[in-house]
């Protein structure tokens, strides 16, 4: 993707003339929608499965997400609600806060109260709470549309021939660092008063501290309201101080003060009925005009910021709030710069997302698909920190570190899988990276370079077999940098259910990636410094090779990404990876100037792909598919959707591998893909099946054998496309789709896995960031 400028620009901060509509595009369900499927968690595996399991969550059903990128994100359903809160690295916390809301209030030109309602879909919260406030707005009359990272409200009002769109906007933005870090979002509401009376306006924006949890009733909080003029604009509101897990957090809430409008604060309110702030919004529409300041030493306290206008019949008018927060300080005065800019990020995000949803080849399904997946970057538990040289050993060097310019990036597994960066899943996630903030993908990579070269001795015992391990062994790539409730980046591999030092994927997957940034970025200094680490993870990759084939064998246990599917010997999935990961070594010698030892390197990797490729073929083709592995049982022969993942990933980075992976064989074996693993499978509306029998029924070997993996599904549509066939690969994409968004309402937390029984598992996964390549496939078609 191209970047996207941010500069400043001169913004007209005035009322527009025109009524900003939602665009045509992205996930649009009313607020009283109801889901056509209930899915659930409760998996029924078979009895032989049940050791393979994770513990399984609860969920609520959330929308767009806010906040920017590696700074905790708050998420927000799409009846209005803000319901998930991640302000504490890893920690989620599904809690409806019925305290968090927007209040409209309209009077006519004497001061006659017209409308007093909270804008909202959920209904009045359970116990009391509240009572005072009126909850009865009908949720039939307003629609949601999301469209990562914006999203709109839009409520109508028949009684008043009142219509308001509120445009929430959070700062995620291609290519761009520094605003794509900032937690903070933008509430701007477009009012169209339709009717043939003068009315005022007014909009309350309450918050309440904590994020829901029973803890948010025993800390100290206090809360003071603030005026500030910056750069000519006035800013009105109030910050909440106040703790999350022992961490010293504030909330900022506030509103642009425009010509013609007044801005109001309250600084505390009863949240047990809510009788003394909608008592004072009933009778005049606004709230306190003196800046003042609260504490209190123990319990709950919320906030208020409130814009009035008289908006003229038959006109329009607009007003602007926005939230922050952070840890551990923040002055919100020195926050009116989010007011300054939100009109530059809204203008950087629709041009960056204009390309695609003016494609009119495209699907329309596919152009909410693509932004909306998205969510994870923000969602992800993710972490943006600043560099320092305190954590790992930095083994790695280079002149300019590109992590004392961007900082370092980690994001979880999942929402339930609390662990960052795990490699063998970010390698597919990593398109998404890799596209649009490659040099938060080129510091993880450093990281994880550093990785390769450290050491934990310390013993450990497996969960599921018992065995006694060191934590990480040396020259290999970790499975992880952390869990966020031990030391990420110090602590690392926290997964710990298998040993993994020799699992058969994670340094491949480091090779491959190193290529496909270089092929994108063209860093001959990201190159240098890596090549090296490359070299040393597979020369240790070379001694899986027990047969001296030049293929690695798998070893019969745990030992890759699907970590319950096991694979014996010579292997579909690893063979592929291999090979690919032979092809770019050879790749980026060839290129390197520098690199000793070069010429014997070379002829080392060149001997052994010429042996690997043939014995690949020569054990695993079939004549209509590789098969999963050579083990010689029903498993072996299995048709694994996965099977030509080194394959998909030289197609991306623009290799033409015929030689390695024929084309006749390659468009034989993903045609079989598609009419076995997705058309075999609900009738082809849930993406691929990760492994099928070639009589097409269900390889039920194990849970993973069995389920649709959303990320693995995108990479094979991707697949299908580069191998022109589009209309299959798009058919592909969109079962993953419309079974998550359209079905079973899962969508801003997908889930890892599908399962034709109906259920799912691992909510919030990183791994359907891999949709990327989707529209990497595409754009490479065009450009053919």
């Amino acid at each position: 993707m191209e970047g996207v400028a941010t500069e400043d620009v001169n913004l007209n901060l005035e009322e527009t003339q025109c009524f900003k509509q939602p665009p045509e595009y992205g996930w649009k369900v009313r607020m009283d929608h109801k889901f056509a499927e209930r899915w659930t968690q409760n998996v029924k595996p078979r009895l032989r499965q049940i050791p393979d399991l994770l513990p399984l969550f609860i969920r609520l059903i959330t929308g767009v997400p806010l906040g920017g990128i590696g700074s905790g994100s708050i998420g927000r359903g799409f009846k209005g609600e803000f319901c998930r809160y991640q302000m504490t690295p890893g920690r989620y916390q599904y809690n409806v806060v019925h305290a968090n809301q927007f209040i409209l209030t309209v009077m006519d030109d004497k001061g006659e109260r017209l409308y007093h309602k909270v804008l909202s879909g959920t209904g009045a919260p359970a116990k009391g709470k509240l009572s005072s406030w009126d909850w009865s707005y009908n949720p039939a009359d307003a629609t949601y549309q999301g469209l990562y990272p914006r999203a709109w409200y839009t409520f109508q009002v028949p009684e008043l021939d009142l219509k308001l769109v509120c445009k929430q906007i959070s700062p995620v933005i291609p290519h761009n660092y520094e605003d794509s870090s900032l937690p903070s979002a933008v509430f701007v509401w477009d009012i169209q008063n339709n009717s043939n009376k003068n009315l005022s306006i007014s909009l309350t924006f309450t918050f309440k501290n904590g994020d829901g949890s029973d803890a948010d009733k025993k800390m100290k909080c206090s809360s003071q309201t603030f005026s500030s003029a910056i750069n000519k604009l006035q800013v009105k509101g109030v910050a909440l101080d106040h703790q999350i897990c022992g961490n010293n957090t504030t909330y900022g809430i506030g509103c642009l003060e425009k010509p013609n409008q007044l801005v109001t604060c309250m600084n505390q309110f009863n949240l047990k009925t809510g009788a003394d702030i909608w008592s004072k919004l009933a009778e005049t529409g606004k709230l306190d005009k003196e800046c003042c300041t609260f504490d209190i030493k123990r319990g709950e306290m919320a906030v208020a910021v409130c814009c009035q206008s008289l908006i003229t019949a038959n006109q329009n008018s607009s007003m602007v709030f926005c939230l922050t927060w952070d840890q551990p300080e923040i002055i919100f005065p020195n926050k009116s710069v989010i007011f300054k800019r939100y009109l530059v990020w809204d203008n950087a995000i629709e041009s960056w997302q204009r390309s695609v949803v003016s494609d009119e080849k495209l699907p329309d399904w596919f152009k909410s698909a693509i932004f909306n997946e998205l969510y994870f970057v923000s969602d992800g538990g993710t972490l943006w920190l600043d560099y320092d040289t305190l954590s790992l050993p930095k083994t790695v060097t280079q002149k300019d570190d590109i992590r004392a310019e961007v900082g370092r990036f980690a994001y979880l597994e999942a929402h339930e899988y609390r662990m960052y960066n795990t490699y063998d899943v970010h390698y597919y996630a990593s398109v998404a990276l890799a596209m649009l903030w490659p040099k938060l993908q080129l510091s993880l990579q450093y990281d994880m370079a550093d990785a390769v070269n450290f050491e934990d001795t310390s013993r450990r015992t497996c969960l599921f077999d018992g065995v006694r391990c060191n934590r990480k062994d040396k020259d290999c790539v970790p499975h992880d940098v952390g869990d966020p409730c031990e030391e990420p980046y110090t602590k690392i591999n926290s997964y710990l259910i298998h040993d993994i030092s020799d699992w058969k994927d994670l340094n491949l997957k480091f090779v491959l990636q190193v290529f496909r940034d270089y092929k994108f970025t063209k860093d001959d200094v990201y190159l240098h410094d890596m090549l090296p680490i490359c070299n040393k993870l597979m020369k240790k990759s070379l001694q899986w090779d027990v047969d001296d084939d030049g293929m690695i064998e798998n070893s019969g246990t745990a030992d890759q990404t699907y970590d319950t599917w096991i694979m014996k010997g010579t292997s579909a999935y690893c063979g592929s990876l291999w090979l690919a990961s032979l092809v770019s070594m050879i790749e980026m010698l060839k290129i390197s100037k520098e690199y000793k030892g070069k010429d014997e390197d070379l002829s080392l990797y060149e001997k052994t792909l010429a042996k690997g490729k043939k014995s690949f073929h020569d054990k695993l083709w079939t004549g209509e598919y590789y098969k999963f592995d050579c083990s010689g049982s029903r498993k072996g022969d299995s048709i694994m959707s996965d099977q030509l993942s080194g394959h998909w990933w030289l197609s991306m980075c623009g290799i033409d591998d015929t030689e390695i992976f024929p084309k006749a064989n390659v468009q034989k074996a993903v045609k079989t893909i598609f009419d076995k693993n997705v058309c075999c499978v609900m009738n082809g509306t849930m993406g691929a099946i990760n492994g099928i029998h070639a009589d097409g029924t269900i390889d039920t070997y194990t849970i993973q054998s069995e389920e649709t993996w959303t990320g693995v599904a995108y990479t094979v549509a991707s697949m299908l496309i580069n191998e022109g066939m589009v209309e299959e690969g798009f058919k592909t994409a969109e079962g993953i789709y419309r079974t998550v968004y359209e079905k079973i309402g899962m969508g801003f937390e997908t889930p890892e896995a599908l399962h034709h029984s109906k259920t799912y598992r691992a909510i919030g996964y990183m791994r359907p960031l891999a949709i990327w390549s989707v529209l990497h496939a595409w754009e490479s078609k065009r450009k053919q």
